[in-house]
């Protein structure tokens, strides 16, 4: 895990002003500044794919998909956090006094990195359920064929499938659609 700037705490403005002026992100985690590192060539086409064919597979449907650029508050956890996917169902919903800050998405997908796999599938997904319109996360393996998939069934109830044959379709039940696994792995060289 990434080490916090300083050993000081930042409030939200403090944390955004200094976020806009800088060259890089970072994540504002309960008044600790995070920066974020860069992901490798795999964890980067992986977010692709997977905005491309929900881009292409929701063309003409009431949504939104934002890649790892779109900063996301989850004030439940005073939290600042880019998903590398995330998917918005309109109209935006975004923080108040804020024209670059969403708070209401409805589907959200990781790419796993060694680094970050324990806390995206732990205290960020943790973070993540406390959104009121979010109810369906991907976590996306890059080192091999496996997909986890959380689907909310009701309040405090989710649903957990994963996937590691590439022959599968996976039903993204928020929207209605289906993704191929081949399809989302493409360029992906997985050693066997």
């Amino acid at each position: 895990m990434t080490q916090a700037i300083e050993q000081r705490t930042y409030t939200p403005d403090e944390y955004l002003e200094l976020e806009l002026a800088s060259d890089t992100r970072s994540e504002y985690r309960n008044g600790a500044i995070i920066p974020m590192t860069g992901g490798t060539p795999d964890h980067n086409e992986l977010a692709i794919n997977l905005a491309s064919l929900l881009k292409s597979a929701l063309r003409g449907k009431s949504y939104r998909i934002f890649g790892s650029d779109q900063r996301l508050w989850i004030p439940d956890r005073h939290l600042y956090t880019y998903p590398d996917v995330m998917a918005v169902k309109k109209p935006l919903q975004l923080q108040t006094g804020r024209t670059d800050t969403i708070i209401n998405p409805c589907f959200i997908a990781e790419v796993l990195s060694k680094s970050t796999q324990d806390y995206d599938r732990g205290e960020k997904f943790s973070a993540y359920r406390t959104i009121e319109s979010f109810g369906e996360y991907l976590l996306i393996d890059q080192y091999s064929v496996r997909v986890e998939h959380y689907v909310k069934t009701a309040a405090n109830q989710w649903l957990f499938s994963e996937y590691s044959d590439a022959n599968v379709t996976l039903d993204l039940r928020t929207f209605d659609a289906q993704i191929g696994i081949t399809a989302l792995y493409e360029n992906i060289d997985i050693d066997a």
